[in-house]
């Protein structure tokens, strides 16, 4: 049910939509014309909302009356009637006010972007490198299962066959919105493959998730860049060790420093440097617009820092935990298999329903 100080400040905000409407119809589209496009981008803001607060109104209003009919109405078959009416519209009336809090919660601007992802192995040794791996591949098979598309930015891989970093640029629909959420450090429990006496060793990878900024987010002036090229080094592929094809980027203001190696040419590589790099000023921007966490996802289940221990990976018992929202989950062999969708769509699930409980601060803020 929506709340009375909510239904309040949906009727201000019906009464505001309406006046903006009346002043429109008013101006002088050309002496006024800032003033006519102010008001326009207003409206079209705000009429979503007030489409689907009509129709909550219209079925709320038909209830009110069905009910007060029933009340007096004396023929057996009407009252039927009129008891079938009310049932059909009160769940149409809790389908409208679930549509109408899906529209007042406040939309991430990032969730339409691609991702640029990096996975670090961290505590564990050679372990972690090797569990970083196995992340890598999860995402990977995850992304195969959207129909995302993955390509490599950097790859460095660890004598055990896992990464000590790897960063790699996810495309599609909808990509920030699904996996802004596995941002953090991801804890393994099993045996390591190097582990001769079948103990149980924990190990931890980080990963960063970050939305991809275009020019347009993130204005950066090739002045504040040092630019240096290497020859590409370890495993890459057909182009590494044969020319000086590697990128490395530092920006100056910021100390921000980039590489790519994995691309097919010097040109191709800078590419994929620089939209690291935008990402990554564009998170440092909106980390100090947020203040507090720091952190781009600070509005997210978990603030996402990799320091963070977000998800358990228990092989032993083929258990998987978000430690966040408390799910647990005895399918840890077909989560690890790209099977992300049930944590996923749980994770959005609780960040809706926190966002729901700050509603009425949301609405305030529209009018």
């Amino acid at each position: 049910m929506i709340n009375e100080k909510i239904l309040q400040q949906l009727n201000l905000l019906e009464q505001k939509y309406q006046e903006i409407e009346k002043q429109l119809l008013t101006l002088d589209i050309k002496s006024q014309r800032e003033k006519y496009t102010e008001l326009s981008k207003e409206q079209k803001r705000l009429e979503p909302i007030i489409n689907q607060f009509l129709v909550y109104q219209k079925i709320k209003n038909s209830l009110i009356e069905e009910k007060q009919y029933l009340e007096s109405e004396k023929d057996a078959e009407l009252v039927e009637m009129l008891k079938a009416e009310i049932k059909a519209n009160e769940q149409k009336l809790i389908e409208a006010e679930e549509k109408l809090q899906l529209i007042l919660i406040p939309k991430d601007d990032n969730d339409n972007k691609n991702v640029i992802f990096e996975i670090r192995g961290a505590v564990g040794g050679e372990e972690a490198n090797i569990f970083a791996g196995d992340l890598y591949r999860m995402y990977l098979k995850y992304s195969e299962n959207q129909n995302w598309k993955v390509e490599t930015i950097e790859a460095k891989e660890s004598p055990s066959g896992g990464f000590t970093y790897i960063a790699f640029m996810i495309r599609g629909k909808q990509v920030f919105s699904k996996l802004k959420y596995e941002a953090g450090a991801h804890r393994v429990q099993r045996v390591p493959k190097t582990e001769s006496q079948g103990r149980i060793h924990t190990s931890i990878a980080t990963v960063a998730v970050l939305p991809e900024a275009s020019e347009i987010d993130v204005n950066v002036n090739p002045n504040d860049l040092k630019i240096d090229t290497y020859r590409s080094s370890g495993a890459g592929g057909q182009h590494v060790n044969t020319t000086d094809s590697a990128v490395r980027i530092t920006h100056l203001p910021s100390g921000i420093v980039v590489t790519s190696q994995d691309g097919r040419s010097q040109h191709d590589n800078k590419d994929k440097a620089m939209r690291v790099l935008r990402a990554k000023l564009y998170e440092f921007q909106l980390s100090q617009q947020q203040g507090e966490i720091g952190d781009i996802r600070k509005n997210a289940v978990g603030s996402g820092e990799r320091s963070e221990k977000i998800r358990t990976y228990n092989y032993p018992q083929n258990r998987v935990t978000d430690h966040r929202i408390g799910l647990t989950l005895n399918k840890l062999d077909q989560v690890i298999e790209g099977n992300l969708d049930e944590i996923i769509l749980a994770l959005i699930s609780a960040e809706e329903r926190r966002k729901l409980e700050n509603l009425e601060n949301e609405v305030m803020k529209l009018n």
